[in-house]
């Protein structure tokens, strides 16, 4: 595509008139994803819709043409009135769709050069920047006292009346992920019992006239075998009980559900009939978040539990597709290991709550450092438990989607209740001014991810989701970027829901086609892992250290073996090698910040949704919004800052230095302005360099210099290991 916008203009319009309406069509849509406030953007975009219209895509056509109707230049609503009249006809009276022209008075929009809307709102002939055929337009950000949040305009793109299942997966790699994810679950909180363990008796050992506990030297592997088995068998009744008490759940009568999606109530109960189950306990969180989840030990003791917010927030037939999905946890017996996670963190969630709240409410600063250092090791432990179930978090829900859609038939529903899902939980995050406890605590369990929520659902008014999603499904580095997340990738999903959708010839309510992966510069990704790639060199290098030793004292040439006898200075070898490679990266990932080179607001949507973008890219950003997050205790560690701008919100990662006293929950709810680095990755942060508000008042977060130190230890300690052995 040629890489001026005027050319790329017409080479797009001169493939309409070539009947290559496929070309046009990629041609004109990457145009108006990279430009806005021109007379070219609009222009593209009416190109768009013959494109459409004439290669039988009239869906697409009739709501990009509304979009258009709306349009301030006068001679460009009459020919969007006119068009969307032709297109919406009876397909027996309709007109030829090849008679349709890109515009009327052409030489009106091209004949023209590129202007920017003045603050005029009356002046016909400054063109305002149409977004997306998805959204309504709004008026230019450079006039914010006028602009209005886009109203998003959903498809309601078909769903199938008769359709052939799917053929049937092999269940037996998901079955292993399941065994190793207890497997994790059980080895994690033996070590960590083990510690706690050795940590009581060393303190006995030290403080006098004190003995140790004999009973803690011995192993306790079967002991907790056993208990994680019995905490399965009594899962679901333990969580009831929890789930009551500090979440406030309650029983969700048949009738009621009937009353949101009678298509819910049918799906329960064609698949329970099918199954030979009986009907799942149905349960109701009064939460005004969009949430799902299923627990329980066998299919006639599951519970399906969905928010108040889901249930309001959602369709009939989005609501169903979501009971399929949590049905589709129980056909393949997920959601019993699922459970037990759950069972096992939620009252480590609480302990890491109590200590915050009792520390807020001390006055004693002592206290108030013992409650936060507790609070802190007790979300650390929380974060290491839940995070033995992260791949089966991430690939059961491929599994729940493939099956809700054969259930139900309705792969556009189960897209827009995913995106609405996201959608809810960033307007709760933004109405809360923080991340809620209930939603972080049962975060594993959800259907979508609040951290992926955050950016995905704020957006939404300001860019497409083609636009944003693409990074989801093009990017070919984003599977090494997911590891750590709770949940997959939601563009990645619902490529697949919709390519189902494709199979069953059914318009689409997303364009997502799966296409060729884009090309990424190699060094850019290996930037972003040097600190892990220097792990495995490290161990490389280890080996050739050990062989060399081996054969200098065969041939009594040196006499170390004494000091190199085990392989305990592998270990130093694996420290070094992730300090060089972190010391390799820093200058990379955080470039110094000048004003000439940072990114405003109005760039943000554009900047996220570069699908070719890495976390390394580090790019320079000056964000003006609101700042979200916990207060207090909490928030010791800063899990919870988001930046809340006026075109999306982001996550902040922010880092304390030593002896500053500003600290950054002062600010919390107040108007500030974020310097750093922007990073694109499976959930977009910033790694802030400063925070000022507008009276002058700044504080910092040095990344750099923490990173230093970082690399500069685990050296140290590594070099320790190497020479001492």
């Amino acid at each position: 595509m040629p890489s001026h916008p005027k050319l790329s203009l017409e080479a797009g319009l001169s493939a309409i008139k070539q009947g290559d309406f496929q070309s046009a069509i990629a041609i004109l849509e990457a145009l108006t994803q990279t430009l806005a406030n021109s007379n070219i953007f609009l222009q593209a975009q009416i190109g768009l819709i013959v494109a459409y219209a004439k290669s039988g895509n009239i869906p697409r056509a009739i709501a990009l043409c509304e979009t258009l109707t709306h349009s301030q230049n006068s001679e460009v609503q009459r020919w969007a009135n006119r068009t969307l009249e032709q297109l919406t006809l009876p397909r027996k009276d309709s007109k030829d769709f090849t008679s349709l022209v890109p515009f009327e008075q052409n030489t009106r929009i091209t004949g023209q050069k590129p202007t920017q809307r003045n603050n005029d709102p009356n002046n016909e002939t400054s063109l305002t920047p149409s977004l997306t055929p998805s959204l309504t337009p709004s008026p230019s950000p450079t006039n914010p006292e006028k602009s209005k949040p886009l109203t998003i305009h959903w498809r309601q793109a078909p769903r199938a009346k008769t359709w052939i299942q799917q053929q049937k997966l092999n269940l037996i790699p998901f079955r292993l992920l399941m065994l190793g994810t207890f497997i994790a679950l059980f080895w994690v909180i033996r070590e960590l019992v083990v510690l706690v363990m050795g940590f009581i008796n060393t303190i006995l050992v030290v403080v006098p006239y004190l003995q140790p506990i004999q009973l803690l030297y011995a192993n306790p592997t079967l002991l907790l075998l056993l208990v994680l088995l019995i905490l399965i068998g009594v899962s679901p009744r333990l969580l009831d009980r929890i789930l009551t008490n500090f979440y406030g759940l309650q029983k969700l009568e048949k009738d009621t559900l009937n009353r949101y999606s009678k298509e819910a109530v049918r799906v329960l109960e064609r698949r329970c009939q099918q199954q030979g189950w009986q009907l799942p306990k149905l349960r109701v969180l009064p939460l005004a978040a969009p949430l799902a989840l299923t627990y329980g030990n066998l299919p006639r003791t599951a519970r399906i539990v969905v928010s108040q917010g889901l249930l309001e927030q959602l369709c009939d037939d989005e609501i169903a597709t979501i009971y399929a999905s949590q049905l589709g946890h129980m056909t393949h017996w997920d959601f019993a290991v699922m459970s037990l996670v759950l069972l096992v963190t939620i009252p480590i969630y609480k302990a890491y709550q109590y200590f915050s709240e009792w520390g807020d409410r001390t006055t004693a600063r002592i206290w108030r450092w013992v409650m936060a250092v507790m609070a802190s090791i007790a979300y650390v432990v929380w974060c290491l438990l839940t995070g033995t179930g992260l791949w089966l978090s991430q690939l059961r829900l491929y599994y729940s989607d493939r099956l809700a859609v054969d259930m139900t038939g309705n792969p556009n529903g189960l897209v827009r209740a995913l995106l609405k899902i996201a959608i809810g939980i960033a307007d709760d995050i933004q109405k809360q001014e923080h991340t809620s406890w209930q939603l972080e605590s049962l975060n594993i369990l959800a259907p979508v991810g609040y951290q992926q929520s955050i950016c995905l659902g704020s957006i939404a008014h300001n860019t497409t989701f083609e636009s944003f999603l693409m990074w989801d499904y093009l990017n070919p580095y984003r599977w090494w970027l997911v590891i750590n997340n709770t949940h997959p990738l939601i563009g990645d999903r619902l490529q697949r829901l919709l390519s189902i959708a494709r199979d069953w010839h059914l318009e689409t309510e997303l364009n997502l086609e799966k296409q060729q992966p884009l090309r990424v510069k190699r060094q850019s990704f290996f930037i972003q892992v040097a600190p892990f790639l220097g792990i495995p060199i490290g161990s490389v290098f280890a080996i050739v250290i050990w062989l060399v030793w081996q054969t200098a004292y065969a041939l009594k040439f040196l006499n170390l073996k004494w000091i190199y006898d085990n392989w305990s200075f592998m270990t130093g070898c694996w420290l070094i090698g992730f300090s060089i490679g972190t010391l390799i990266r820093i200058n990379s990932f955080f470039p110094d910040i000048k004003p000439s080179t940072t990114q405003t607001d109005d760039r943000l949507p554009n900047l996220l949704s570069n699908p070719a973008a890495l976390p390394s890219d580090s790019i320079n950003v000056r964000l003006v919004g609101k700042l979200l997050g916990r207060r207090g205790t909490s928030n010791s560690l800063g899990q919870d800052f988001i930046l809340q701008s006026s075109t999306a919100s982001v996550r902040l990662h922010y880092l304390q230095w030593l002896g500053q006293q500003q600290n950054p929950q002062n600010l919390i709810g107040r108007q500030i302005t974020v310097t750093g680095w922007l990073r694109r990755g499976a959930t977009p942060w910033i790694d802030v360099q400063t925070l000022q508000t507008h009276s002058g008042t700044t504080i910092y977060s040095p990344h750099p210099i923490w990173s230093t130190v970082l690399a500069v230890v685990t050296e140290a300690v590594g070099a320790y290991i190497l020479l001492k052995g």
